[in-house]
């Protein structure tokens, strides 16, 4: 009699089937305005921000679940605080990459899928993690206070986000009602902040430009193939953009936006995502690099101003 064998969990194929289902629903949740417990990231036991995928899809559930911890945690995590899992609770899926020497022991884990060693191996896991608002018994420190949301004037620039933008140095023209950025020109185009009722929205446009600015062979050097409107690689350039700004928006408080979002948008990431079960994890990871590159623009530029 042949052995039943119980197949192998795939972490990739779940977390794009639990992605595919959520936007074929016409719906972003990460383009919700979001700061829980003091915290615009999800944070870690130790109070280690999040990277990359696993940002964005503890961002997501956060959301979505309603929780008001920005704290996350494995069951043994929780034991060993004399904490315990309500019961009933459904735990959420992170992943970890590392790399492996070919015949050795697998390494260190981090967010980044990419190596540039032919002699390694690498591989991705999953784990299981549970919130902070699922867990009784915790220390008062994994429920902070919700902040106090600032108000700022409508249409009007709001200082410190125009001063990061400013400092990274891109030539952007504010000109028009259509938002871009032109390959051939190096050049990104905005409409005027004035034709933004909420500042914050203004800033998530050019964020989401900003991140497409990244990709030239001069600065990140990020290619999907010969990208024309609507194919794949074009959509792929878009995902990587949306979220990048997603990851801006949490450093700067504001959430992603575009000038559209109709079913053709959406449409690009179902149709991305089916075709590649690990395409929002390379994507996520190609973010992250565009917003640190950004926020080192950023920093640098800000330091030859203050010199």
């Amino acid at each position: 009699m042949a052995k039943f064998t119980k197949p192998k969990f795939d972490a990739a194929a779940s977390i794009t089937n639990e992605l595919i289902e959520i936007i074929d629903r016409g719906v972003l949740p990460w383009r919700k305005p979001w700061t829980v417990g003091g915290s615009s990231m999800p944070l870690r036991q130790n109070g280690e921000p999040y990277q990359g995928v696993n940002n964005f899809l503890l961002t997501m559930r956060t959301m979505m679940a309603g929780y008001t911890s920005p704290f996350w945690m494995t069951l043994k995590q929780a034991n060993d605080l004399d904490a315990k899992v309500i019961k009933g609770s459904k735990s959420s899926i992170v992943v970890y990459y590392g790399t492996a020497e070919r015949g050795g022991e697998e390494d260190a884990h981090n967010d980044d899928p990419d190596t540039e060693d032919p002699k390694s191996i690498p591989f991705m896991k999953s784990y299981r993690v549970f919130n902070a608002d699922q867990i009784e018994g915790l220390d008062a420190r994994f429920h902070p206070e919700p902040p106090v949301t600032e108000a700022y004037p409508e249409r009007a620039p709001i200082p410190y986000m125009q001063a990061f933008f400013e400092a990274i140095g891109a030539n952007v023209s504010f000109s028009g009602r259509e938002a871009c950025y032109v390959p051939t020109l190096d050049k990104i185009y905005l409409p005027p902040i004035e034709l933004f009722e909420d500042p914050r929205n203004f800033y998530a446009v050019w964020g989401h430009e900003l991140g497409h600015w990244t990709k030239p062979r001069h600065r990140l050097n990020r290619s999907y193939g010969d990208s024309r409107f609507g194919n794949t690689a074009y959509a792929r350039e878009e995902i990587v953009a949306e979220l990048c700004t997603v990851l801006l928006g949490q450093k700067l408080g504001f959430s992603a936006h575009t000038l559209e979002l109709n079913a053709a948008y959406l449409d690009n990431w179902v149709r991305v995502l089916r075709s590649d079960k690990r395409a929002i994890f390379k994507h996520a990871a190609d973010a992250q690099r565009a917003c640190d590159f950004l926020v080192a623009a950023s920093e640098a530029g800000q330091g030859e101003q203050a010199a």
